[in-house]
């Protein structure tokens, strides 16, 4: 990785984030910092505001108000930025075929199409599968072969939404052993999940929100430790945060 081009997508600086449908308030205030780093994990309910905030921390959609800079700049291109959901579509093509395509798209030069993307699928366990349609694919290898994908682009940061949130035990162990290695290369994972041993297992910070608001954020140790806020000492112990 090119230090000098993660420094134009590093620190992801939201402040005084807010976004609003309507007369329902989906982020209340939220400032967050994104530095390089070990992964950074969303916790929360569902509708806590986990997917809208990886969104705009991604540039796909503005805030109502407040700020989002990307290595202190605003209005950043996504072209070193990457995002993987809980349900990627799958292209109808096999599965080399998918990252091909996400080569093309980043404008990643032809003649090293091949051997990236012989390397991303060793990258993702799927070597030796390239050549199956995308859409025969186990869940867990169409999740890995998404992660694949969003990785063509060669990224800074990448964000993942829930991404285990359908797989099994098995699938999930690969999956994170995926985000792992990527982590250990350099790239910022940015990762939502509702899976509190997930979290335990992945993150190097942690971020709870509530009803669209930070709640507490910090080393994943201490959170777990000892948690600060009434809210995040509940979700911990499995109560239900309304």
């Amino acid at each position: 990785m090119n230090v000098g081009e993660s420094t134009r997508e590093l620190p992801i600086l939201l402040e005084d984030v807010s976004l609003a449908a309507g007369a329902t308030t989906i982020l209340d205030r939220v400032t967050l910092s994104f530095a390089s780093g070990s992964p950074s994990v969303l916790i929360g309910p569902n509708g806590s505001g986990k997917t809208t905030l990886l969104r705009i921390a991604m540039g796909l959609i503005a805030p109502s108000r407040g700020t989002v800079t990307w290595g202190g700049r605003p209005a950043v291109p996504p072209s070193r930025r990457a995002i993987v959901f809980q349900h990627p579509t799958m292209l109808r093509r096999t599965a080399a075929g998918n990252i091909r395509y996400a080569l093309r798209a980043a404008h990643i030069p032809r003649a090293v199409h091949e051997p990236r993307c012989e390397s991303l699928l060793r990258l993702v366990g799927l070597e030796g599968l390239g050549e199956r349609p995308a859409r025969r694919l186990s869940g867990g290898e169409r999740q890995r072969l998404a992660l694949a994908r969003a990785l063509a682009c060669d990224p800074v940061v990448l964000f993942l939404d829930e991404p285990t949130a359908s797989l099994d035990p098995t699938a999930t162990k690969m999956f994170e052993d995926v985000v792992r290695a990527v982590a250990e290369r350099g790239v910022k994972v940015v990762m939502s999940t509702h899976d509190l041993g997930e979290a335990r297992r992945l993150a190097g910070e942690i971020i709870l929100l509530h009803r669209g608001r930070v709640i507490e954020t910090g080393p994943a140790s201490a959170f777990f430790d000892s948690p600060r806020a009434p809210e995040a000492r509940k979700f911990i112990a499995g109560e239900l945060l309304i």
